[in-house]
């Protein structure tokens, strides 16, 4: 197994403001801080189960890895409207039929993208100040995420884009006439850290095909904060490893 060295990347992590109070949906009264807090969801309802009873939960920890020679990520993202939502957990960028992630001869079709702060993720047992999840699904149902590390440094475009545009909580905003596309968010490098795990809320299904990024992208300060203004953090705690396995290359 190798282990991950504490980078430098992580240097300059701006500590998220005071938490507001918990966010509800139409559903399940859940949230991150307050009633209905991220280590209450397993007792939410039944159907929130796995929250609590899951063998392969997400987020993790990634101090360390096997070394594999990992399938390269297709990504085939086309340039798609703006459609952004605020679903009172996260800002959420649905995305346009037709572009696709394969991997290991599979191919999965992009629904949305979303963030968080902090990362959800944790390298060698420590945060990055943000992270963006890319939400795949196939034809068979099984569902992959790619997520992408953001560090302290110049402005995004395409975040600038998708913050100038978000609506109130609970409302979807789309504006037609700007388009941009998802591969503008991701980095340069695609080698990847590959484990089985869940999705992050709930229900918090498992059998999802995690795909974490090794090289982050920036954002910059003020970009964080804006984000931390509405949501100070929307991120759960990173779960036990259990018997699975990190793959890297």
């Amino acid at each position: 197994m190798r282990k991950l060295a504490l980078t430098a990347a992580l240097v300059g992590f701006l500590a998220a403001p005071a938490m507001a109070g918990d966010h509800t949906d139409m559903h399940k009264p859940w949230g991150y801080t307050g009633a209905g807090k991220a280590m209450e969801w397993g007792d939410l309802g039944s159907d929130y189960a796995l929250c609590k009873l899951g063998e392969k939960q997400s987020p993790v920890n990634i101090s360390e890895y096997a070394s594999a020679d990992l399938p390269p990520l297709e990504i085939a993202y086309t340039a798609t409207p703006l459609e952004v939502v605020n679903n009172g957990h996260t800002v959420q960028t649905n995305y346009a039929a037709g572009s696709t992630m394969s991997v290991g001869g599979k191919t999965y079709n992009l629904l949305q993208m979303h963030f968080h702060t902090p990362s959800e993720h944790y390298i060698d047992g420590a945060p990055y100040p943000m992270e963006v999840h890319f939400v795949h699904k196939a034809a068979d149902g099984e569902l992959a995420v790619v997520g992408a590390m953001m560090k302290i440094g110049a402005a995004n475009k395409v975040v600038q884009g998708i913050w100038q545009n978000i609506p109130a909580a609970g409302e979807t905003k789309t504006v037609e006439s700007v388009t941009y596309s998802g591969t503008d968010l991701l980095p340069e490098g695609r080698d990847y850290y590959k484990y089985v795990g869940s999705l992050t809320t709930p229900p918090c299904s498992e059998n999802v095909q995690w795909h974490v990024l090794k090289e982050p992208i920036e954002i910059s300060e003020e970009q964080l904060v804006a984000f931390q203004n509405i949501y100070p953090v929307n991120a759960r705690p990173v779960q036990p490893l259990n018997e699975r396995t990190v793959t890297g290359k």
